[in-house]
């Protein structure tokens, strides 16, 4: 467990992003899906190592990939409306229920393939990691007891995370991807662009949690207990 979750958090915290950048330093951010498949090659291997020991069930596998569905049918039911999406609840709720792998493969995987139906570009990878960052964080602070299964705690997490880590990392990323000159006047610039968006974003998930956490974490225990899931 120990290896496993070192593993992790240098995959997550340290290569992802570092292979993200690198898209856009040496291939000139044009190899996008190149890059998002290596994001998924990433994602796979802690998840695969917790079967280490004892066979895959394929009722894990399965419940992983009905949360990924979810979530990617969630975000296109809310097409109409611009960062009004459950999306990000729905990746809290995950990795808060089966750990922090859980959630950064029910993360990532939910952009690579919402992305299908919505389009595909260098902001494809970035999602990825962000939403997957989301997931993972919300698993491992789950795990220390540190987040709470409680609408309260998890709208606190879930608003902040949102403004903080998805808006704060997608605003970079469109700075680093369409700007030749970087300064400190276009980082303001792009950060208050972004600033209504991002507030809307994070509303959106306070109210998904308001309304999903409790129903779906009953329902997530249960499916767990009864049989016998992972957990971390």
């Amino acid at each position: 467990m120990k290896r496993r979750g070192i593993i992790t958090a240098v995959l997550f915290l340290i290569v992802v992003p570092i292979t993200v950048v690198g898209g856009i330093v040496f291939l000139d951010d044009r190899k996008y899906y190149f890059i998002s498949l290596l994001l998924v090659i990433y994602t796979m291997i802690p998840f695969f190592l917790s079967f280490e020991g004892r066979k895959p069930k394929a009722r894990e596998i399965i419940v992983i990939a009905v949360l990924t569905a979810i979530t990617v049918a969630g975000r296109a039911a809310f097409f109409m409306v611009p960062q009004f999406k459950p999306v990000i609840a729905l990746v809290i709720i995950a990795g808060v229920c089966f750990g922090g792998e859980s959630g950064f493969l029910v993360g990532s995987m939910s952009a690579l393939i919402s992305n299908f139906f919505f389009g595909m570009g260098p902001f494809t990878p970035w999602q990825m990691f962000c939403l997957g960052l989301i997931g993972y964080m919300a698993g491992v602070l789950a795990h220390q007891s540190l987040l709470k299964k409680t609408k309260a705690s998890l709208c606190i997490f879930g608003g902040l995370s949102t403004f903080l880590i998805y808006g704060g990392i997608m605003d970079l990323s469109s700075v680093l991807a369409w700007a030749g000159n970087i300064t400190k006047e276009l980082v303001l610039v792009t950060y208050t662009a972004g600033l209504p968006f991002n507030l809307v974003h994070s509303a959106s998930t306070v109210i998904f949690l308001l309304l999903l956490a409790d129903p779906l974490i009953e329902k997530l225990e249960r499916v767990k207990i009864k049989y016998g899931l992972i957990s971390n």
